[in-house]
């Protein structure tokens, strides 16, 4: 007769294994954000050399470690392209928002408490700087978004292996790229988070609007690009 082994026994007795489709993706979204926004906060305010790559490199394996569960988003600009794009529906994507904002508070707070302010002032252009930060916020978020969709919903590159790297790299690169211009986040869970931490002035929220348009303008542009890929 056949036995069930202890260890099988034992993980379908566990409580995680009947946590709802919903919650798994939210908790999965919690965390991933979490981690982004606290190493983005550690990496600035420790003054970090490195800290462009080091917040790439936090997308990148947080993508890998929960994209099979829940598409591993932790940008609710990249949730709305998604959203737009038709592959998540509307009480998954305000979950999920819920679940970013959460986790990057939560990294804010914590990093408030065990890293150390800097001496860097925190971004906050004016003027035409604040014209150009917009700018570039727009461009490198719906750049992300784009990739993400792309690399990570298409079905031409189903089941590939460089997604979570082509996710990361991209904001290694606008993060090099324009961070002395906008202070590179393309996220607006890192702007929330980031002005928690004092990273970012409260005029930059504005960020926030930019960002939903590049995620949702992404979302069409993919799907004008891609009209039978439902």
């Amino acid at each position: 007769m056949a036995t069930t082994s202890p260890v099988r026994a034992v993980s379908q007795d566990t409580g995680a294994a009947h946590l709802h489709p919903a919650i798994r993706k939210m908790i999965v979204e919690f965390i991933g954000t979490f981690v982004l926004v606290f190493t983005v906060g550690a990496a600035v305010r420790s003054g970090a050399a490195l800290a462009p790559l080091a917040i790439g490199a936090a997308l990148m394996v947080m993508v890998y470690a929960g994209g099979h569960i829940s598409g591993g988003h932790y940008n609710p600009a990249v949730t709305l392209a998604v959203l737009m794009r038709g592959r998540i529906n509307r009480g998954d994507a305000f979950r999920y928002w819920i679940a970013q904002l959460a986790g990057g508070l939560g990294a804010a707070l914590v990093v408030r408490a065990v890293v150390a302010a800097s001496q860097a002032h925190a971004v906050a252009p004016a003027g035409h700087a604040m014209a150009n930060a917009l700018i570039v916020e727009f461009l490198f978020t719906f750049v992300l978004a784009f990739v993400v969709l792309n690399v990570a919903t298409s079905k031409d590159t189903h089941e590939n292996f460089f997604f979570g790297l082509a996710i990361g790299s991209t904001v290694t690169v606008g993060a090099v790229a324009v961070g002395g211009i906008s202070g590179g986040a393309f996220n607006p869970a890192v702007v929330v988070g980031g002005t928690v931490m004092g990273l970012f002035a409260s005029s930059t929220l504005i960020y926030l609007v930019v960002q939903l348009i590049a995620g949702a303008g992404a979302g069409l542009v993919f799907r004008a690009l891609n009209p039978e890929d439902k």
